[in-house]
Parts: C-alpha cells; structure tokens; sequence
C-alpha cells in the first residue's frame, strides 16, 4: 500500500488524457451522487463540450482546470474557475481516490499563492458531502448556503494570503 509520502501528484491538460478514462470516470454512479449539477449522460459529444469549456478559462484568466495524474495515473480533474471576483476550486476525483482531495487541494493552493490576483479561494460543496474535516483543517471557513444552477451548495472559503 501506499502511504501519502510515497505517491506523485502532477497536472496535466485535460486534452492530454484519453477520452474513455474521463468518460468513464464522469459516468461512475459514485460521483454522481455528489454532482448535483450532473443530470446527462457522458459520451464524446459531451466529453469535448466539457473539455472546451475548461479550456477556455485558460485562455481567458491565464488558470483553470487540470487533468489530476497520481503517479501518473489520471485520478480526476480539477482547478480554478472565476466566478465575478472570486476565484472558486472545484475537485471531481475518481471514487477510489476520493482520500487523496485535501493534498490535491493543498498542490492547487500553491498556484494560487502564487498569482496576486488571488487572495482567497472559494469551494462550493454539495451538501451530500459530510466528511468536511479535512477541509476545515486547511483553514476553509463556512461562508453560506447557495443556490448554483438550481442546486444547493455549501460555500468555503480559503484565504491563500
């Protein structure tokens, strides 16, 4: 078994990983349940939408969503999307690694540390998710309840000044 010291976390692009991994991996039922905005079925057509529309945050804010590799195995996708003037995090991460969540969190910080325009990250959970500990212990804080698209969410907030 591998212990937290032991694994490799990188980023890659989405594009770079082969379409049936994050097709399969967006068509788990386990993810779903913590996906509320996640209401179509994933195939090809889907699968490039999805890509484009990650893409495009690099273009237009120069940060967005990554291809999440653990010892260079895709384990999920994730990054930074701006929404008004907050940068929020989203992490969508193949069942099996679910554990690996507050060390990818903490990787993904650094970017934003580095970039001035950044002083706090915003993450919005769905309420399905209970084990919020690890979060808490990275210094998120509980801002509010909203409503994203029609779903409800869990606001954090992480300062990363």
């Amino acid at each position: 078994m591998t212990t937290k010291s032991e694994y490799k976390l990188t980023f890659a692009r989405l594009p770079d990983i082969a379409p049936d991994e994050i097709i399969a991996h967006m068509s788990d039922a386990r993810v779903a349940e913590h996906m509320p905005l996640l209401t179509s079925k994933w195939d090809l057509e889907t699968l490039a939408k999805f890509v484009a529309a990650k893409e495009e945050y690099w273009s237009r804010d120069g940060l967005g969503y990554w291809a999440i590799l653990c010892d260079d195995a895709y384990v999920g996708w994730g990054g930074f999307q701006k929404e008004g003037d907050e940068w929020d995090f989203g992490l969508v991460l193949k069942p099996s690694y679910f554990g690996l969540g507050a060390s990818i969190l903490k990787k993904a910080i650094e970017f934003a540390l580095a970039d001035e325009r950044i002083p706090f990250v915003t993450l919005l959970l769905p309420p399905s998710r209970k084990n919020l500990g690890g979060l808490e212990k990275l210094g998120a804080k509980f801002v509010e309840e909203v409503d994203y698209d029609g779903a409800q969410f869990l606001k954090y907030r992480l300062a990363t000044e």
